[in-house]
């Protein structure tokens, strides 16, 4: 093998279109590109104009708001975590944080927040970490005698740069 018998794969390499070459080539003259007017011209990007009509995205209503400040929240019902317990997913005893919701699949990063909420009826003591909680979820989980811990899922940017040296 020397270099003079290296070649490229068969359609690698394709041939430039070459425009304004007569009549004969198919792009000839006007290159494909019609008569004068603003779109034969370089440098011209007319996007959304409809000719002077109003166009399409100026004439539909535009409907509702979006906070781009929103916190999404993870609903995590009584009744959901009372499942879990009698199908053996989650062990009562030990606390149930983030990272154990996280094993199982309910929450799905580690940036996201959960939110303990009273639907259903729990029959097991737990201790639970979750980003917030409603009062009368805290009532039921306390009148068993668990527990109701506040944690913050926001990574902060320290933490972000020491994991990303490590």
């Amino acid at each position: 093998m020397n270099l003079n018998n290296i070649k490229d794969n068969k359609g690698a390499n394709k041939e430039r279109k070459r425009v304004g070459r007569g009549i004969g080539s198919g792009t000839g003259k006007t290159s494909g590109k019609g008569h004068k007017g603003q779109k034969a011209r370089s440098g011209v990007s007319i996007k959304g104009f409809e000719g002077g009509q109003m166009p399409i995205h100026r004439r539909l209503p535009k409907r509702g708001f979006n906070n781009i400040n929103r916190v999404p929240y993870i609903e995590l019902n009584i009744e959901k975590i009372e499942q879990l317990i009698v199908n053996k997913v989650i062990d009562p005893n030990k606390i149930i944080n983030h990272k154990t919701l996280m094993d199982i699949g309910l929450v799905k990063s580690e940036t996201s927040r959960t939110k303990l909420l009273a639907k259903g009826e729990l029959k097991n003591k737990i201790n639970i970490e979750v980003t917030s909680f409603s009062s009368s979820a805290k009532q039921k989980v306390e009148t068993l005698g668990g527990s109701v811990l506040i944690v913050n899922n926001k990574k902060s940017v320290k933490e972000k740069a020491e994991k990303a040296e490590v």
